[in-house]
């Protein structure tokens, strides 16, 4: 009888594990998760500063898996999960499983102060990036109509809280998007007068590149006009203003927190220790320590790999880990007809992790790569940043309609998904 594999989400880790088990006889595989959709998170500022759609960078979930006939893919909100049952309630039905993996995903944190959420933008989804763009364009448009210079500054304001690579890639994106593509399209203001302002509790900015990347990177935003606040927290947000330790304030039309992440709510119900930001502690196969039938992978898995290195919350990192799962679950069900059957719990591999660096885009035409001893900036840096981007999407379409979405942004200087809708007269809008 065929296993029932549950896999708990659609990122890069379930979709890897769904695509390594697909056709495959010895599994029935069924796949939830609350959007319809596989997005590529490593380009979603890149939506929610107009440059690509929303179809450039998700793609349906069934789409992807049609043709594994194997894989059943529902639409569903995961919200408990029974252990000695082997059972995951969804919010629709309830999923029986021989083996689960538990690969949700990440939401924005607030370090505990929940009531900020409605005064910032987090960036963890579509929806997200929308609002973002939204906010932007619609503060512009806001600007240009009223005659008060105060609140067309307030407006023209973006804070970004959080220096990490989404932090830093959004606010290049802005100051290319207002020096490149926007200097000609208004009359009343100058669309080089918007402030984009990153607040960073450390001392540097993108801290897990090394000093010299970091440095380099904080030259290069300066130099390109975006203000740079290290060693400052956030202690308080209100509508349109933050409010930091040093004393200081902030007003601005934008408020973006890219500050921290945690585990996903559906991790709650297992209970296994977590790390401080909720992310399970794993064993070296990715199992859980008192249900080994249970796999967790992605960026809400805590592990250390065969050579001790803890594994990084990365797209590649979510990849290597779903396909690590499948691997072990085609092995141990092959041993089940060999002598080794009650053996195959203790030979399950370790997982290995390839660590590939990580990179960020600073602006138009400058990344860096931190790969150990290979380290890229500059030009070369946002090449190589091209290639391992397109490399990676999902799909030929997307590939190709990236790309071509890329040339003509960096021909014309003008990204072509500058459109929203009105919706009231208060200025709330919705994104086309």
């Amino acid at each position: 009888m065929a296993k029932k594999v549950v896999i708990i989400g659609g990122g890069f880790a379930g979709l890897a594990c769904a695509r390594t088990l697909a056709n495959d006889a010895n599994f029935e595989v069924t796949l939830l998760d609350k959007q319809n959709h596989h997005l590529f998170q490593p380009l979603l500022y890149q939506l929610a500063s107009a440059t690509l759609s929303a179809s450039d960078i998700a793609r349906s979930l069934r789409g992807i898996l049609s043709s594994a006939q194997n894989v059943s893919v529902f639409l569903d909100h995961a919200y408990d999960i029974d252990p000695e049952k082997q059972v995951v309630q969804g919010k629709e039905r309830q999923y029986d499983y021989d083996y689960l993996l538990v690969a949700s995903g990440t939401r924005t944190s607030w370090f505990g102060n929940k009531e900020w959420e409605k005064h910032t933008i987090g960036l963890k989804n579509l929806n997200d990036a929308y609002r973002i763009r939204q906010r932007v364009l619609s503060s512009l448009e806001k600007a240009e109509i009223i005659n008060d210079p105060v609140e067309q500054q307030r407006l023209m304001t973006v804070a970004i809280v959080g220096a990490g690579p989404t932090g830093v890639e959004l606010a290049g994106a802005f100051e290319d998007l207002v020096q490149h593509a926007l200097t000609s399209d208004f009359r009343c203001i100058d669309p080089l007068n918007l402030r984009t302002i990153i607040i960073q509790s450390g001392d540097r900015i993108l801290k897990g590149f090394s000093e010299e990347q970091s440095e380099l990177s904080k030259k290069h935003l300066e130099e390109i006009g975006v203000e740079i606040m290290l060693n400052d927290r956030v202690i308080d947000v209100e509508e349109g203003k933050l409010t930091l330790k040093s004393g200081g304030s902030i007003e601005a039309g934008t408020i973006i927190w890219a500050a921290g992440v945690q585990a996903s709510r559906v991790t709650n119900c297992l209970d296994v220790e977590k790390d401080r930001s909720g992310r399970l502690i794993v064993n070296p196969d990715l199992s859980l320590p008192a249900h080994q039938n249970v796999f967790v992978a992605g960026d809400v898995a805590h592990c250390e790999d065969q050579k001790g290195v803890h594994v990084p919350g990365l797209a590649p990192a979510a990849l290597q880990m779903g396909t690590h799962v499948a691997k072990v679950l085609l092995e141990e069900v092959r041993l089940e007809s060999t002598r080794f059957a009650d053996q195959k719990i203790s030979l399950r591999p370790q997982f290995r992790y390839w660590d590939k660096g990580i990179m960020a885009i600073v602006g138009r035409e400058y990344a860096v790569v931190d790969g150990g001893k290979f380290k890229l900036n500059g030009r070369i840096g946002w090449l190589a940043w091209l290639f391992i981007h397109i490399l990676f999407l999902v799909g030929f379409r997307n590939k190709l309609s990236v790309l071509l979405q890329w040339t003509f942004a960096y021909i014309q200087r003008k990204p072509g998904s500058r459109v929203f809708a009105l919706r009231d007269n208060n200025w709330e809008k919705e994104i086309l």
